[in-house]
């Protein structure tokens, strides 16, 4: 049973109880699985069994929600072929490929990082959880680049601890439909879920201050290469950022409007290089090149820069061949 304990911030107050539930980070649940919790009798407001989803919360109370273990997931180890970058006693950077999912869960039984760590590693840190030892941050399924892994709860401690003091060194470079405008800036926009959508992250004023600094590196006709540095790291948060704050989705993001960009004329020259584009890609053209650190044992300063796969170098050479169309 997995208890998740909230307490209603300012801005929450007057949300219906099941709204306010599926906006939290910790929760993953659909808003009607949620509801259904609710009605059940697996959550609590301020110590007091609450059943009504349409229950209006208010501001400091103590929200306790109840989640019934899901069926298990498979955590037996799984020889994969791994890009190790570098590796020692405590911890590892991995060149993760687009498709590897970072951990299982209820929808994703096996075929993850995880299962192919605990093969390639006698130990791993376990303060993530038993479904996710050694993991310390995240990528999507289909961002390529680097990752970090903790070996053991000392490193994995001195990383996290780099992560919430924003010192971790982390460059990401996408190709966007269109050119941002400016050519570089700083978005400030809260991310949180979408209520019509839980699969999706939407800016939203309730949602949980997320920050990204991006600079256009290369311009095409419809296009562009940029970089993004964070000083936050939410959920889908480049992704959604350029998307709903720029209106430059990342290409070949069908969650997000990468697939079938607006505002790209609909010329035959400029359907088919949009077709192209996402075809060649096959996902979301974002890669984390660059990731820095301080090794939290050797205390050693540490730096790893990995060049973005062969698809993407693709989809720039269609891109180009674009302008010319």
């Amino acid at each position: 049973m997995e208890h998740i304990r909230t307490v209603v911030e300012e801005g929450e107050a007057g949300l219906r109880l099941d709204t306010y539930l599926v906006m939290q980070d910790d929760v993953e649940e659909s808003r009607s699985y949620i509801s259904t919790l609710i009605a059940n009798g697996h959550v609590t407001v301020d110590g007091q069994v609450v059943t009504k989803p349409s229950y209006s919360v208010r501001t400091d109370q103590e929200i306790n929600l109840e989640i019934p273990d899901a069926e298990p997931v498979d955590l037996s180890p799984e020889h994969m072929e791994l890009d190790v970058v570098y590796e020692d006693r405590h911890l590892l950077v991995i060149n993760k490929p687009a498709g590897l999912i970072i951990h299982p869960s209820g929808t994703c039984h096996g075929g993850t990082l995880v299962n192919a760590l605990l093969a390639h590693c006698d130990n791993l840190s376990g303060i993530s959880g038993e479904l996710r030892p050694g993991i310390v941050h995240r990528l999507d399924k289909d961002t390529t680049g680097l990752i970090m892994v903790a070996k053991d709860n000392l490193t994995h401690r001195g990383l996290s601890e780099q992560l919430s003091a924003r010192t971790v060194k982390r460059r990401y470079l996408a190709l966007v439909w269109h050119i941002p405008q400016p050519a570089s800036d700083r978005i400030d926009a809260p991310i949180g879920r979408d209520l019509n959508n839980r699969q999706k992250m939407a800016v939203t004023e309730t949602g949980k201050r997320a920050v990204t600094n991006y600079k256009v590196l290369r311009s095409f006709t419809r296009a562009s290469m940029i970089e993004c540095r964070l000083e936050t790291g939410r959920t889908h948060q480049i992704r959604v950022h350029m998307s709903s704050v720029m209106g430059c989705p990342i290409i070949a993001d069908d969650k997000y409007g990468g697939c079938r960009p607006r505002g790209i004329p609909s010329t035959v020259g400029s359907r088919e290089m949009v077709r192209d584009a996402v075809r060649i890609a096959g996902h979301q053209m974002l890669h984390a090149e660059t990731l820095g650190f301080i090794h939290p044992v050797t205390e050693q300063e540490m730096e790893f820069n990995e060049a973005p796969p062969l698809e993407f170098r693709l989809v720039m050479k269609r891109l180009e061949r674009g302008e010319d169309e």
